[in-house]
């Protein structure tokens, strides 16, 4: 009697682990497309990520790189100081948009040029995304808003 009830547990406990194993493979498996890694330009051009990846990059916007084509087409380049990466987007762009502002954009890599599906802008003068900020900290690019150069006035 007892090797039956120590069996059915050991069945239990089987069948238990299976189950977990399973449901954990099939949400990994729902969640494979909706991890999205962040990446510098620097990171991109330094090792360029496959057409089929889909990721974030971020940055400014390079001065005298914005050209509105026909229609909804903008081109332009994405820098952080050290490199910079061409980036075509086709919609409409945010209002806040505009050359050496921050953005970042979601998209693919292709064929050297990265082809965004959404553009993100800062929504004011003290916002930026984290990661965009700390990438251009190590490029020693960015200047915190309102900070200045001139010395603080003394009485």
């Amino acid at each position: 009697m007892k090797s039956l009830k120590k069996q059915r547990r050991i069945q239990i406990i089987a069948l238990t682990f299976v189950a977990l194993a399973i449901s954990t493979a099939m949400i990994g498996y729902a969640m494979r497309d909706g991890i999205n890694f962040f990446r510098t330009p620097s990171q991109v051009a330094e090792s360029p990520p496959p057409p089929t990846e889909m990721f974030r990059i971020g940055g400014l916007v390079e001065e005298g790189s914005l050209v509105r084509g026909e229609g909804e087409t903008v081109t332009f380049r994405v820098t952080d100081g050290g490199a910079s990466v061409p980036v075509a987007y086709t919609g409409i762009l945010p209002d806040l948009f505009g050359e050496k502002q921050g953005m970042v954009g979601q998209g693919r890599y292709v064929d050297g040029t990265f082809q965004a599906v959404e553009i993100l802008a800062k929504h004011d003068e003290s916002y930026m995304p984290a990661e965009v900020i700390d990438a251009l900290k190590e490029q020693g690019v960015y200047v915190e808003p309102g900070a200045t150069d001139a010395a603080p006035a003394t009485n």
